[in-house]
């Protein structure tokens, strides 16, 4: 968020020691993070309530459903589209379904030379 990295925190650190002195020190971090805890509290309250008073709930679900119902009209489409080149396959093949032979054609002829 403020990317202080640890060297930078160690340097405020060592500020803070040298300003406050080593008594002051832990009672103005405890200080610190209460604030800190609590600001993040109020913020985390007012977050909370903007989505509900928007019905951020309500739109994610809306979202979420329209997401599926794309993802299923996408699907039905290819399906569709397979389906019709495999009719045109079966359907241009030059042997036709009448003239194939099946596995069971081909084997019968193998079992009686033997």
């Amino acid at each position: 968020m403020f990317d202080i990295g640890f060297s930078e925190l160690l340097l405020i650190a060592a500020v803070a020691l040298v300003v406050m002195g080593p008594q002051r020190l832990p009672q103005a971090m405890r200080t610190l993070a209460l604030w800190w805890g609590r600001a993040r509290q109020m913020f985390g309250n007012l977050r909370r309530d903007l989505e509900n008073e928007v019905g951020m709930d309500d739109i994610r679900r809306q979202l979420h459903n329209e997401k599926i119902l794309r993802e299923l009209k996408e699907s039905t489409e290819a399906f569709e589209r397979s389906k019709a080149t495999t009719l045109e396959d079966v359907s241009s093949s030059p042997e036709g379904n009448e003239n194939s032979t099946s596995p069971n054609d081909s084997e019968t002829p193998q079992q009686d030379q033997k």
